[in-house]
């Protein structure tokens, strides 16, 4: 499978001195000019997270069409949604239309979520759960099931007539296959596998067994191929914090140097979160070539550090475009 490239935003903004986004508005507006820039530059894909109660992208659906209504070939999506928050229904109906106003061009990254700010959030929108995680399950399998076509209400027969099943509306084609999980340990990619969704995975793991993060997480890639009962080829995506430096002001931000996995605990559990690439644009691209989990994933999503404005992470895409990616085996996209 070709080898795919993108950019994944936090959407940060911060009324704070230094801070190229300083309002809602801006981390919104800037997301899509940088999409547009990103694909001017032949890059794949623009990414979101979603995080809600925070200074950060919360509603990814208005963005993602606003994104597939400015460009004409990059991938727009998320990494990821929480599902505990979603109405699975309405929200298999805004996928939809925003796939339909996208030409079939949306990658959708769902999850249980990350440690977040709010305590028990998800009950504020009305959600409640003794197991999340299991919530968060339950209701991917209905979206699943409302974006598959199946019949999720009945029509009222002293309406119609008939009793009848009632699919969502509208529907898109070619969607399915199109849901990713994000997933932080082997076992939960085994799972994803086993539903024959695609595969996401960040630069943090909930596990560590004391081997290189990278190994770590190409050990995952490859159970949840062998588990992948899908018909069709399964994508996988990594996500990598690389910062090149070229000028004088990447140092000043960024120092000059990449720092090696870090092991933490996180929510009880020892994680292990992957290094961040920081330096010269052909150190960089040799380090890449030798990560063996960028290696075994079609898809690379770079973080961005989106409060820096458009045109300086443009500058830093067109850096990974022109001497980063090709050494990992990408070729800039056409329209």
């Amino acid at each position: 499978m070709k080898k795919k490239i993108g950019f994944l935003s936090f959407g940060h903004w911060r009324d704070v001195e230094g801070s190229q986004t300083r309002s809602a508005a801006d981390a919104l507006l800037q997301t899509i000019d940088l999409a547009q820039a990103a694909e001017d530059l032949g890059v794949d894909g623009a990414f979101v997270r979603v995080h809600h109660f925070e200074r950060q992208l919360a509603s990814p659906f208005p963005l993602l069409s606003a994104i597939a209504a400015r460009t004409s070939r990059i991938e727009m999506g998320t990494g990821v949604i929480d599902m505990r928050y979603e109405n699975p229904l309405y929200m298999a109906e805004e996928a939809a239309a925003t796939d339909l106003i996208s030409g079939g061009r949306l990658q959708l990254g769902l999850s249980r979520g990350s440690p977040e700010t709010a305590l028990r959030g998800a009950e504020s929108f009305g959600y409640q759960a003794d197991d999340p995680a299991e919530l968060a399950r339950q209701k991917t399998e209905i979206f699943l099931a409302a974006i598959q076509g199946a019949a999720v209400a009945t029509t009222d027969p002293a309406r119609t007539g008939v009793r009848a099943g009632l699919k969502i509306q509208p529907q898109s084609d070619g969607l399915a296959d199109r849901i990713w999980w994000g997933a932080g340990t082997r076992a939960t990619a085994e799972w994803v596998g086993s539903l024959g969704l695609n595969l996401q995975s960040s630069t943090l793991l909930t596990e560590d067994t004391g081997v290189p993060f990278d190994e770590l997480q190409a050990e995952q890639i490859r159970l949840f191929r062998s588990a992948f009962t899908g018909s069709r080829e399964p994508r996988v995506s990594v996500s990598r914090s690389v910062l090149p430096i070229t000028e004088k002001i990447d140092a000043m931000y960024f120092g000059s140097r990449g720092e090696d996995d870090q092991i933490g605990i996180l929510d009880g559990v020892r994680s292990r979160f992957g290094r961040s690439y920081v330096g010269e644009p052909d150190v960089i691209a040799a380090e890449l070539a030798r990560d063996q989990a960028v290696q075994d994933a079609d898809t690379i999503l770079f973080t961005v550090p989106n409060q820096l404005g458009v045109e300086y992470n443009a500058r830093i895409l067109a850096t990974i475009a022109e001497h980063i990616a090709p050494a990992i085996g990408w070729k800039p996209a056409t329209v």
